[in-house]
Order: C-alpha cells, then sequence, then structure tokens
C-alpha cells in the first residue's frame, strides 16, 4: 500500500522536551488520525512534515520526495487546515485569493467558488469576522482549489461546538470519496477520530506509541474488569496497566487474545475507546 508520508527514524529536541525516533507511515486514500494529549507533540511532528521544522536526525519525505530537492513541488501537493485563522485578519476572502491563487500552478478559480459557494462563505466579509468555523471551511476551500491531495489539518475542531464539528467531520468524509484525498488529522479530541479515521498514530510524550488500522485497534485493545483475587504476577502479564478499587480491579489490555486464554469467562470485556487507551497508558508512563 502506497504511503503519502514517511518518517524515519526523526528525532528533534527541545528545551525539555524530545521527539524520540518517530518511525510513521500515512497510507495513501485513507484518514489517518493523530491523536495525543496536549503538549504530547503532534504540532512540532507536523510542522516537520511541512518542513517547517528540521529534524535533528531522521528523513521526512513527502510523495516519495525530500523537502532539499523538491520543496516546491510537495507544497503545491498538500493543503494545510490549522486550529485558527492562518490569513491576515482584515482581509477579506476575495483579497485572500489574489494573493494565494499565483503561488500555486493548479489553482482553480472555478473549484474555489464552487466550495465558497457550497460552504455559504462570505467574500467580502474580512477574516476577523468569520466564526472559527467558517475559518475552517474557508482553509479548506483555499486547500481545495489548488487540486490538493493530502489534507494536514492541526486540530482542526478544538473550540468547535459539537454540532458544527459533527458537520465538518461528515464533510470530510465526502470529500475523501469525490476527491480521492488523504487526510492526515492531528486532534486531542478523541471522539472526532473514533468517528472518522481508518488509521490512528498515537503519540505521547514524544513517543509514537502505535499507528494502526482502527480495526487492529479494536481487535488489540480492550478493557477488562474482574475481580482482585484474579491478579498475580503472571495474570497481570495481560495488562499495559491495572487500576485497583475495593470492588475490583479495571485494566487496559493490547492482547485481548492473551486475556481470554488467561481468563477465559472470569471476567468482564468491554471495547476500549481511544480516550480509554490515552488515560491509561498516562497512567503507565507515570508508573514508570
Amino acid at each position: 500500500m502506497e504511503s503519502v508520508i514517511e518518517l524515519k527514524g526523526v528525532k528533534k529536541s527541545f528545551k525539555g522536551f524530545y521527539i524520540d525516533k518517530i518511525d510513521l507511515e500515512v497510507k495513501k486514500g485513507f484518514i489517518t488520525g493523530f491523536v495525543g494529549a496536549n503538549g504530547a507533540g503532534k504540532s512540532s511532528t507536523i510542522k516537520m512534515m511541512m518542513n517547517l521544522l528540521k529534524p535533528d536526525h531522521g528523513e521526512v519525505k513527502v510523495f516519495g520526495l525530500d523537502y532539499k530537492t523538491h520543496e516546491k513541488e510537495i507544497k503545491e501537493r498538500i493543503g494545510f487546515v490549522y486550529d485558527g485563522n492562518v490569513f491576515y485578519e482584515g482581509l477579506n476572502l476575495k483579497d485572500i485569493k489574489r494573493i494565494v491563487a499565483p503561488a500555486y500552478k493548479s489553482w482553480d478559480d472555478d473549484i474555489f467558488y464552487y466550495y465558497i459557494n457550497r460552504f455559504d462563505l462570505p467574500v467580502n466579509k474580512a477574516m476577523k469576522k468569520f466564526s472559527k468555523g467558517m475559518q475552517m471551511k474557508a482553509s479548506l476551500a483555499i486547500a481545495l482549489s489548488h487540486h490538493a491531495e493530502l489534507i494536514i489539518m492541526d486540530e482542526p475542531t478544538a473550540g468547535l461546538d459539537p454540532i458544527f464539528r459533527r458537520e465538518f467531520l461528515d464533510l470530510l468524509q465526502e470529500l475523501m470519496v469525490d476527491n480521492n484525498l488523504t487526510i492526515f488529522f492531528s486532534s486531542h479530541i478523541t471522539t472526532d477520530l473514533d468517528r472518522i479515521a481508518d488509521y490512528i498514530a498515537f503519540i505521547q510524550d514524544g513517543d509514537l506509541v502505535f499507528n494502526q488500522s482502527t480495526e487492529e485497534v479494536a481487535e488489540n485493545y480492550a478493557i477488562v474488569k474482574g475481580e482482585l483475587d484474579l491478579l498475580d504476577r503472571d495474570t497481570e502479564k495481560a495488562f499495559v496497566e491495572v487500576r485497583r478499587a475495593s470492588t475490583g480491579f479495571e485494566a487496559l489490555t493490547d492482547n485481548l487474545k492473551l486475556v481470554e486464554d488467561t481468563f477465559g469467562d472470569a471476567v468482564v470485556i468491554e471495547h476500549a475507546t481511544l480516550e480509554d487507551i490515552m488515560y491509561y497508558l498516562k497512567g503507565r508512563i507515570q508508573h514508570v
């Protein structure tokens, strides 16, 4: 399966924080959700994908090309949707089009106005008067107007009300089908990714914990509940993290088959959401 983005052995150090040897592939034609708590390293990783930050070590390729010799070609094919307005606030969409369009060989005015009308966006209204949801749609319309093949989104739904978030996610799925896009969607709102992602890449404290299809995550991860007397040094090997209470234990496993073989019908097994996985894995790191 073809990869649109490839990070190999990527490291980046900051004061008090570092990205540690990330190996990540983003598959063509799918939505990859990039999940992690605020400060986990999502934005820094995206900046390296966009060549806004240089890795200290490792290799970044987009469309099989490296930025050193193909930066303009790569960026022609990428659209970016950011958490917030990236345009000068006093400009309207006509002004922005006049500035942005010449930067792209494949800019298409017809597509621009098609999406402006479809998203019900005013072309003569200053961006500072747009709601956050309207700003997201404006960024998306501009990305689609130059026939971007890869859409990178950094926390696009943060701060949006639940109804608009759901409408926006439905729109992304529709655009995927209509335009054969690849979408890389960073978020700390796990329910958004539960809804639309085909693959999940989970980063925590600068480490890539896993990059799996949503089917693989569902098959491997689960919440397990049972009596305390079921736990001992051997049986706990089936779990990533265990939480004990007077009423029993609750644990996260990343090996569902091992749990079934070890405990049989003596435990209750439930679906693990991305939020569950983040919560328990954070606990594991704090206990190390």
